[in-house]
């Protein structure tokens, strides 16, 4: 099998690294010369190209790897598609509901593979922690509280906070819950630069069963974190994935007062590994991916209707 990864920036160098590592990596296309020289001086062997189109016309290549800005996902995965390519493309799929169902459309009528970078879905904990709601073990799930900041304006050009980090909590969410949004309570947002770009961004949503869920997310917080806790009625979970290790703790208030803390046993396994080897198993096995066009469609969804009812106020004086 053979894998071009088209888009090598700071991400990008982690799917190059997985692929290559799994012995597929044919193909590296970018146009940054940096970029270029570094792929030749680390990936002895793999070609290097400048031009989509050069790979597209190739009919030696089994999948293309889109990790390129947000704005070009729809343009290049579509370009990919028709040319009867597998596409596994970075979140979100594309930037309005419209062109991320089209994706969808033609990669089930092409009976192609088209995979979505939503990468919780493949994590070991997030993965423990659906077992654990789908056991029981939390009781009736009540309130989902996920917190995702870090201090990263490097997309500010191509894409706002809510549309770069906000792909990661909602499609955690609905997979360990295996139900999506029923509707969108609030969207609240600041932008802390003249540019209007959303920085800081809080949506409030409602899951099936009266679920009630928060999403903050924010690009002005020099200490990262990836926090989600969820409450049930017998117990609530804490998934920190800022930790090395312990990610996942179960928490339990006892008849005195105190709390018990159980720390689940799950695999170390790195998630990114596990979703690039589930994209040559789909490709191999012509099999319908985790995350999928119409999971990815389904997350556009709700990012656009979020986006509709946002109330944007500005963080900087006036």
């Amino acid at each position: 099998m053979k894998i071009a990864v088209v888009g090598c920036g700071h991400w990008g160098k982690n799917l190059v690294r997985n692929f290559s590592e799994l012995g597929v990596l044919a193909h590296v296309c970018d146009q940054n010369p940096s970029t270029v020289e570094y792929i030749k001086k680390h990936y002895r062997g793999v070609e290097v190209t400048d031009s989509i189109d050069e790979l597209l016309a190739r009919d030696d290549i089994d999948g293309l790897v889109i990790a390129t800005p947000a704005s070009t996902h729809y343009e290049l995965a579509r370009k990919s598609l028709l040319a009867g390519k597998n596409v596994y493309v970075e979140k979100p799929l594309a930037q309005n509901f419209s062109e991320a169902e089209e994706l969808h459309s033609i990669a089930q009528e092409r009976d192609i593979v088209l995979m979505v970078g939503h990468l919780l879905l493949y994590h070991p904990a997030v993965n423990k922690l659906k077992s654990l709601i789908e056991s029981g073990e939390l009781g009736q799930i009540n309130y989902l509280n996920s917190d995702r900041r870090n201090f990263n304006p490097n997309h500010r050009n191509d894409s706002d906070v809510m549309w770069d980090l906000a792909p990661h909590d909602l499609s955690m969410m609905s997979y360990i819950l295996s139900a999506e949004p029923t509707d969108v309570l609030a969207a609240r947002a600041w932008a802390s630069d003249d540019d209007g770009v959303i920085d800081v961004v809080h949506l409030d949503m409602l899951f099936p069963n009266n679920i009630g869920a928060h999403i903050h997310n924010s690009w002005l917080d020099p200490q990262k974190q990836a926090l989600l806790t969820v409450n049930g009625s017998k117990k609530t979970a804490v998934l920190n994935d800022v930790f090395k290790e312990n990610k996942l703790e179960i928490y339990s208030r006892n008849a005195d007062g105190s709390l018990t803390v159980e720390k689940p046993v799950y695999s170390n396994d790195e998630p990114l590994r596990l979703e690039c080897k589930h994209f040559l198993d789909c490709i191999e096995n012509k099999a319908v991916p985790t995350s999928d066009g119409n999971n990815g469609s389904q997350i556009v969804r709700t990012l656009e209707r979020c986006q509709k009812m946002m109330c944007v106020g500005t963080l900087s004086p006036a």
